[in-house]
């Protein structure tokens, strides 16, 4: 039986999200970087068909939904 698509795709995600955060990105530069031909694999598209990511001028930044996913569940303290 497979995994499901939301626990291989998240640490990817989550990998895209860092990437992003570390540096600013062209959408040119997130396309050549995270295209892939497998269609189950569309991380940076899914990204920003999710509110992660968004176009900024000609950068691809996060949203507060894609930092607030990076930095993991709120936990009680």
């Amino acid at each position: 039986m497979s995994a499901p698509a939301a626990s291989v795709t998240l640490p990817l995600t989550i990998q895209l999200l860092e990437w992003l955060a570390a540096a600013p990105r062209t959408r040119a530069e997130v396309v050549e970087t995270w295209r892939t031909t497998c269609p189950r694999l569309s991380i940076w598209e899914d990204a920003l068909a999710d509110g992660l990511v968004a176009h900024d001028g000609g950068r691809i930044v996060l949203t507060p939904s894609g930092r607030a996913l990076l930095r993991g569940p709120a936990t009680d303290r």
